[in-house]
């Protein structure tokens, strides 16, 4: 019975932990999503409104490393167990990653918004690769709740395609700077907006990668996507 008392004791400690990183990475998602919203219409006050919301996101990293150093310290975890709050601890900080990509775009649009004039600039080119991320970092959550790991593999594949679209977007901004030199400087402002959301969908696919290692005991971290696939299925 005392057995049973402490796992159930556990597990609840684990509830509460992963609804805060849930709770964590809604706040997240739609930072990175009023980014976009921001960077289409170069609204500033809606840029400001993502640099406000780092902070919060920034308290949600702090309280959740707390949480989760306490547990181990109370329950001394092994294994899967472990693992879990391992993962746990590396998913909160590539949301807090994340978050800061979504700032530092805010951070461009006023900065363009401030240099507004000239030819237009292709901002409404970017709204797929940001939608892409934003996805992917969405699916990455819904799959770490779960512990999927197959959704898991079909989020490192699917980031593949955010990179593509960044590949594109690079391209054509070259064109409009070969075009028009005046554009260059606008035009980088825009490739470091493109990199920042490029950076959202590598954090998505580490989240999956993590779920890998909870779920299978396997670190598929820097290896290729036949080599997961091995890990997940055999």
């Amino acid at each position: 019975m005392a057995d049973k008392h402490l796992s159930t004791q556990f597990d609840a400690d684990l509830t509460a932990v992963s609804a805060r990183l849930m709770e964590m990475g809604g706040l997240v998602e739609a930072q990175i999503l009023r980014a976009i919203a921001s960077l289409t219409r170069l609204d500033t006050a809606a840029a400001a409104e993502v640099e406000a919301m780092d902070k919060r996101v920034n308290d949600f990293e702090v309280e959740i490393d707390r949480e989760i150093a306490s547990i181990i310290g109370r329950r001394q975890p092994t294994a899967r167990d472990l693992r879990l709050l391992m993962a746990m601890s590396k998913t909160t900080l590539n949301l807090e990653r994340a978050a800061d990509e979504a700032t530092r775009i805010a951070r461009m649009v006023q900065r363009m918004a401030g240099h507004a004039g000239g030819r237009p600039l292709p901002t409404a080119d970017l709204r797929l690769e940001g939608e892409l991320a934003s996805n992917l970092l969405r699916k990455s959550l819904d799959a770490f709740a779960r512990l999927d790991v197959n959704a898991a593999l079909e989020i490192m594949k699917s980031d593949d395609a955010i990179d593509l679209e960044f590949e594109g977007f690079v391209r054509k901004l070259i064109t409009y700077m070969m075009e028009d030199p005046r554009m260059i400087s606008a035009s980088l402002d825009l490739l470091f907006v493109a990199k920042a959301l490029e950076r959202v969908g590598d954090h998505a696919k580490n989240i999956a990668e993590f779920i890998i290692y909870i779920v299978k005991g396997e670190d598929v971290r820097h290896v290729t996507l036949e080599q997961a696939t091995v890990a997940v299925h055999g």
